[in-house]
């Protein structure tokens, strides 16, 4: 850290990284959550049949997806968007293991997470100054 609480600028080329990083999973969760939203039969069936879930979820699921994605899409309330989709990636993960799926659609949520936290890392010089990182 600088003297005075302040933190060391992003580069243009680490922020303009972090950027497509981020956008990469913001892109495909808006999708899914949207998904949810227009419920076609296959979501539908994918949520109900394979991950036992009621019908009665999936609206809910895709408002809280796409409220906490908006939340990570802006700068203000990036870290805290990151930190409720490390949860909702977590349920995700959660509801693929009790089902008995396949390694694959287990780790794909973590993978996921991976790019958010990755990003946000990246374009964020404040988180950047909270971890234990050394060079």
């Amino acid at each position: 850290m600088l003297p005075g609480n302040q933190t060391a600028p992003v580069g243009k080329a680490m922020l303009w990284t972090g950027r497509i990083i981020s956008a990469l999973p913001a892109l495909f969760l808006i999708l899914d959550g949207v998904m949810k939203l227009v419920k076609p039969p296959e979501v539908v069936e994918a949520t109900t049949t394979k991950l036992g879930y009621p019908e009665g979820v999936i609206l809910g699921l895709g408002i809280v997806l796409i409220a906490c994605t908006v939340a990570y899409t802006i700068p203000r309330t990036s870290i805290l968007g990151a930190i409720l989709l490390t949860g909702y990636l977590g349920g995700a993960v959660a509801s693929h293991v009790r089902v008995g799926d396949p390694v694959f659609p287990i780790f794909f949520p973590i993978i996921v997470a991976v790019l958010v936290w990755g990003g946000l890392l990246l374009r964020d010089a404040r988180l950047r100054a909270l971890l234990p990182l050394r060079r």
